[in-house]
């Protein structure tokens, strides 16, 4: 590249980055509040049908908030609480979220259905997606520190197509599973 090009990518960037606002995490800490009865004031959500968003990618976070916006997900708690959020506060909500450790969650897993569920994990390739260690990337979510009973109901969700918001990767992955192998591989993903 010559440096006459350099320079006009460098100065088109340059105009381009000025235009897109940076996601605030002190203002999103702030939006939060209306968060913190279900998700914890930290998105540590103690309530086990309520996803843990502490250190949750925020591409993901915002994408969610986006599609219980726009009717692509729904939920009768979450679906009222984002019609009103801007583009802004989705991205400082996640911002803020993805900022934050998640806390250890205490389940008791069954030893044995833990190692069924990673061999099954690994059977129909969940860390192409999810990658290794199920921690997740950009609009792929983190699946470590979450609830086993918010895991069960989402991936029952998606095998019974009452979530459909994931351009059909999960409806596809989970139409393969058995019952116990959801339950299997919930209980797996609770040890992470």
């Amino acid at each position: 590249m010559n440096k006459l090009s350099l320079t006009t990518v460098l100065l088109v960037f340059g105009l381009f980055a000025n235009t897109v606002r940076a996601a605030d995490i002190e203002a999103g800490k702030a939006k939060a509040q209306a968060c913190a009865a279900c998700h914890g004031e930290t998105g540590n959500s103690t309530n086990p049908l309520y996803p843990v968003l502490a250190g949750q990618n925020a591409r993901y976070i915002y994408l969610e908030l986006r599609d219980f916006k726009e009717g692509a997900r729904s939920n009768p708690v979450m679906s009222p609480m984002a019609a009103n959020l801007s583009k802004e506060d989705m991205h400082d909500l996640a911002a803020y979220f993805a900022s934050q450790k998640p806390d250890n969650i205490p389940f008791k897993a069954d030893p044995e259905k833990v190692k069924l569920g990673f061999a099954k994990t690994e059977e129909v390739l969940c860390t192409m997606c999810h990658m290794g260690g199920l921690k997740g990337q950009n609009e792929i979510p983190r699946l470590t520190h979450q609830h086993y009973e918010y895991t069960l109901k989402q991936l029952y969700d998606f095998k019974n197509h009452v979530r459909t918001n994931d351009a059909g990767n999960m409806s596809a992955v989970s139409k393969t599973l058995t019952d116990e192998d959801i339950v299997n591989i919930a209980q797996y993903i609770s040890t992470l």
